[in-house]
């Protein structure tokens, strides 16, 4: 079989949204190959180097590769596709060049893609992302690892958004929560949560998709009895009481959930948002403490912003 690979030029602000909508479009698997991967220290065993070249990279922003069977893959989707991305400008969001590119790539050519920017990445102090098919031996007794595939997941879980989540959980899960991923998407908030302790995570999205590679990974990392996937959005669980929310999604989208994240809270519990561009984080901030939340932290990792809100008591 041949491939479709659909490539967008587009910003570091932008990628998680333009993964989604490639997602959603059918893309048997998105890659975001990614600028700043150039500065960044990959850990590596004893006996291997890893030399990332240049030239494989843009020299801002990102390029985000999906890829479609090539024989249902239509100019209709194409259109499609276009469209959605530009329509992400009305949020504000900035698409940077946006330059769109097609080319056919065969089957043993798409399988070998992943495997060349996807290496094992310490995330926190406890928690270690790394693809499924590499051996990774932890380097000590409290490191926790996630496997993912990203020909199955929505990115490598390395974007500044998931890793803001990340730390957060880390630090405010003390072991027995239950806990709500809005949006989960790849699964992997709900599997960190699930390895740091948690007692229960409903992981619920409104995408098929992402349902799907949800389970998938949660019976990958052993974490399928404590993670239940849905496909639904907050609104279903309004009557579910839990003392952690977890949301990495748009800034737009997170303002709207407030008030839904604080009423499926007990009194003390946590709500954790990502997926926030610096210049709206004012925003979501007023309608957090508009909605009743006192927020506790706010981290920010490059043009990222999350908080941690805790519901008065």
């Amino acid at each position: 079989m041949n491939w479709i690979e659909f490539s967008v030029h587009t910003t570091h602000e932008a990628a998680e949204p333009v993964s989604n909508i490639l997602h959603e479009s059918g893309a048997s698997g998105v890659v975001i190959v990614d600028s700043q991967d150039l500065e960044k220290d990959w850990p590596a065993a004893e006996d291997e180097i890893i030399e990332l070249s240049p030239a494989d990279y843009p020299k801002e922003g990102v390029i985000i590769k999906a890829y479609y069977p090539e024989e249902t893959f239509t100019e209709n989707n194409v259109r499609g596709i276009e469209e959605s991305i530009n329509n992400l400008r009305q949020y504000d969001i900035n698409l940077g060049a946006n330059e769109v590119n097609l080319q056919t790539i065969r089957e043993e050519e798409w399988a070998d893609a992943w495997k060349k920017y996807y290496k094992p990445v310490r995330i926190t102090e406890q928690l270690t992302i790394t693809p499924s098919w590499e051996h990774y031996e932890p380097l000590s007794r409290d490191e926790k690892i996630i496997k993912l595939d990203p020909g199955m997941a929505f990115g490598t879980g390395t974007h500044p958004t998931t890793t803001l989540c990340l730390q957060m959980l880390e630090k405010l899960l003390k072991g027995g929560e239950s806990v709500i991923d809005v949006g989960t998407g790849s699964g992997i908030l709900s599997i960190a949560a699930a390895k740091l302790g948690a007692g229960s995570i409903t992981a619920i999205d409104v995408d098929e998709t992402a349902v799907r590679v949800a389970r998938e990974n949660a019976l990958l990392n052993d974490t399928d009895k404590q993670v239940q996937v849905k496909q639904s959005d907050l609104l279903h669980y309004t009557d579910m009481q839990a003392d952690v929310v977890v949301a990495n999604i748009l800034a737009e989208i997170i303002m709207r959930l407030a008030d839904d994240a604080f009423r499926v809270l007990r009194p003390g519990g946590k709500f954790i948002t990502s997926g926030i561009i610096s210049r709206k984080a004012d925003d979501v901030r007023n309608v957090l403490e508009q909605s009743g939340f006192h927020v506790v932290e706010r981290t920010e990792n490059e043009d990222w912003v999350a908080f941690a809100a805790k519901k008065k008591s």
